[in-house]
């Protein structure tokens, strides 16, 4: 439940009404508005029978949450959530873009990526260290060594980095190099990690799961904010359906959906969804003027020689000539975006 008070409410009455509901055993969580303040309730709200918590002074109503999720519902925290990492941030306001390769490959290859996505006016450079693959024979990525490649990367350009991770051991050595880590699709259920991931308060970039709804996406969500990490964004990247025409089918349909019953970030990933470079400057002009907080595109020097994911790769070129597009279309959602980045 949320307990709304209210308008002008003292700090005396909210305090009250925490301490009674932290009596019970039960969590309070307070999200603090510019008119409202809201006191949302975790736990087993049977323990508050009889309390008369809507007679309390400052208390203007009590609304029962019947979603399974709590900390990341928009009912607890009506204020859209911007999220940092680093030198860079997602959320309102801003347009931020993720580009880089699938796979870190070399330490060449990552630099020579960073250096022009920089230039493009991309925010973050993504890379992946550690890479859950379909076939055990697929390259699975240098692991340590990539993520220092990615640190150099972050030091020479000023790029926010973000990296995926696979285990707990994988999040122990990437949280030395990276500024977010990355939950893939294939491990969005892995309660464990995500619970690991909510103790390290590293920033989160949750993708959603490969035929996940998006209430069990924001319950893997809950599993990283039970643990205190706050720091999470959501990304769509493409759902399984019948459809063979594309690699999975993005659901643009997710990034509104989430805006009205979450307060965390949501960026598109039309790389993944597609699986073909072709379809992804429609998909990711569709997902800014959807509403989308940012984008993540692969970006490779070489596509054609790539050891993952080539054919959904852009090259140099075509990154820069899609940043120039998206200008439009983040002007018209009151986005900044595309600072000048042409210097490190």
């Amino acid at each position: 439940m949320i307990i709304i008070m209210k308008p002008g409410a003292s700090k005396e009455s909210v305090r009250h009404i925490t301490e009674l509901i932290e009596s019970k055993g039960l969590k309070a969580h307070l999200s603090e508005g510019t008119q409202v303040t809201i006191v949302g309730v975790v736990g087993d709200k049977t323990l508050l029978a009889n309390s008369n918590l809507e007679l309390a002074e400052g208390v203007d109503k009590i609304v029962p949450v019947t979603e399974s999720y709590k900390l990341v519902n928009r009912k607890f925290h009506p204020e859209p959530t911007t999220v940092q990492a680093g030198p860079a941030s997602v959320g309102p306001g801003n347009l931020t873009v993720m580009a880089g390769p699938c796979a870190v490959e070399s330490r060449e290859q990552l630099m020579e990526t960073a250096f022009a996505v920089k230039k493009a006016g991309a925010n973050f450079l993504r890379g992946g260290a550690y890479k859950p693959r379909t076939s055990p024979y697929a390259f699975q990525g240098l692991e340590e060594e990539g993520l220092k490649y990615m640190k150099e990367a972050r030091e020479a350009t000023g790029l926010a980095v973000v990296c995926e991770v696979t285990s707990l051991r994988a999040l122990e050595t990437a949280a030395k190099y990276v500024d977010m880590i990355q939950i893939g699709a294939r491990n969005m259920q892995n309660f464990e990690l995500l619970k690991e991931c909510g103790r390290s308060g590293i920033p989160v970039l949750l993708k959603r799961g490969l035929a996940a709804t998006i209430d069990e996406w924001l319950n893997a969500a809950e599993y990283i904010i039970s643990e205190g990490n706050h720091n999470i964004v959501l990304c769509e990247r493409g759902i399984r359906t019948y459809e063979t025409s594309t690699r999975n089918t993005l659901d643009l349909s997710a990034v509104p959906v989430i805006r009205r019953k979450s307060h965390l970030p949501i960026i598109v990933d039309p790389s993944h969804a597609t699986g073909e470079y072709s379809y992804v400057p429609p998909l990711a002009k569709a997902a800014v003027a959807a509403g989308a907080d940012g984008l993540m595109i692969e970006v490779h020097p070489c596509p054609e020689k790539a050891l993952s994911d080539g054919p959904q790769s852009l090259t140099f070129e075509n990154f820069d000539r899609l940043m120039t597009e998206l200008e439009p279309y983040a002007e018209l959602a009151g986005r900044s975006f595309r600072e000048d980045h042409s210097q490190p």
